[in-house]
């Protein structure tokens, strides 16, 4: 399903100049970093925009000590430029495979877009649909989840509101029955009201006459 290679020359367009060079950097340094840590290999990758802003990494702590061994290398060894020659072919062999796969996966992504599938036989348009049926049961199972955590959270927060709105009432209450019992205990009729004073108070069996009692014993009397 690929374009094919795609020929070798300077981009002309500014702009795609400039993407291509930042996805064609990136797969490069991440290529060097998987072959350090892979192979345990002394790597170091030295790269100049046509600005001549300066990207670079080492498996070291700096290029600068890579270039140093290189150049030692160099140096005690007579072979140096059959060394660089074999090297430089590795890296355009290297540099070929990342166009490959960057032309692969931009071809795919405008093939999900619907773009060139003109030319497409059943057998790759059924792959196609197989595809993009994935990735909208990814999206879909992805949207149903952001929903979900959605409404856990206003749950949460009606949660939080019924509390705090519940303390209020309470407390609302609480302060109107603090009021009202302030205004019983300070009400003017109640404190119109005279003191009790027990000098005027009479106990109810003095106030009963004597002809009562007279009554009762001879009442006792008679029954006897």
């Amino acid at each position: 399903m690929g374009r094919g290679k795609i020929e070798i020359k300077r981009i002309e367009n500014t702009t795609n100049r400039q993407v291509t060079f930042c996805k064609r950097r990136n797969g490069l340094l991440k290529k060097a970093f998987e072959l350090s840590v892979l192979c345990d290999a002394e790597v170091a990758v030295v790269v100049f925009s046509s600005r001549g802003k300066l990207y670079e990494y080492s498996s070291l702590q700096s290029v600068k000590k890579t270039i140093e061994k290189y150049k030692k290398s160099t140096a005690d060894n007579g072979h140096g430029g059959a060394m660089t020659e074999a090297n430089t072919q590795f890296w355009q062999q290297e540099a070929a495979k990342l166009r490959q796969q960057i032309d692969i996966l931009t071809n795919s992504n405008g093939n999900l877009l619907g773009q060139g599938i003109s030319d497409f036989n059943q057998k790759d348009l059924k792959q196609l649909e197989s595809k993009i049926d994935k990735a909208h049961s990814k999206v879909r199972k992805r949207k149903e989840e952001r929903c979900v955590e959605e409404i856990e959270r206003l749950q949460r927060n009606e949660q939080k509101l019924q509390e705090a709105n519940q303390f209020f009432r309470s407390r609302i209450m609480e302060s109107q029955c603090n009021q009202n019992m302030n205004m019983i205990v300070h009400h003017p009729e109640y404190d119109a009201l005279p003191a009790f004073d027990t000098r005027n108070y009479m106990q109810p069996n003095l106030m009963i006459p004597a002809h009562h009692f007279a009554r009762q014993e001879l009442t006792a009397l008679h029954l006897g």
